[in-house]
């Protein structure tokens, strides 16, 4: 019996090699979501919200609502009230295009960038702790695996 099938109780094993992988992937993301969701929650954001704070930082200029949208690691139905939180939490501001006054830029703000590099070390020692077991090599092949099983999803969802 393996560890999954101990820890989720369960009594006939499972139908295939493929659900048991995607079991253990699906069970995966949901231990260490919780982990980095307490850790933001302790800095009064969302895993979310870090995302736009990083897609911004990471832009080094201010993006259209569209474009932060497009590079979210998760799919965001709203981005528009994520944005409207971090910018009630002064964390990003939105400045109206001078060319096109429909297009709407975020930026962000002094404190946004404050906070993401009070994240840093934080976020980098989650990092260690949740996948420190693993070697380069192992985790070389994780990503390998995981963006080749994520293709086929992103393919059949037309992403």
């Amino acid at each position: 019996m393996t560890e999954l099938e101990q820890s989720i109780k369960l009594k006939r094993g499972f139908r295939s090699l493929r659900e048991e992988a995607m079991l253990n992937l699906v069970r995966t993301v949901d231990q260490t979501q919780i982990a980095f969701t307490r850790l933001f929650r302790e800095h009064g954001i969302t895993p979310q919200q870090y995302n736009v704070l990083r897609i911004l930082s990471g832009a080094g200029e201010p993006l259209p609502c569209l474009e932060v949208a497009a590079r979210m690691v998760t799919v965001v139905p709203a981005i528009t009230g994520l944005i409207d939180r971090l910018e009630k939490a002064g964390l990003a501001v939105r400045k109206r295009c001078a060319d096109d006054r429909r297009i709407i830029f975020v930026e962000l703000t002094p404190g946004g960038r404050g906070l993401l590099k009070a994240l840093e070390e934080p976020v980098d020692r989650l990092h260690e702790e949740l996948l420190g077991q693993l070697t380069d090599t192992e985790l070389k092949t994780l990503i390998r695996l995981a963006a080749k099983a994520r293709e086929t999803a992103e393919e059949r969802n037309g992403a």
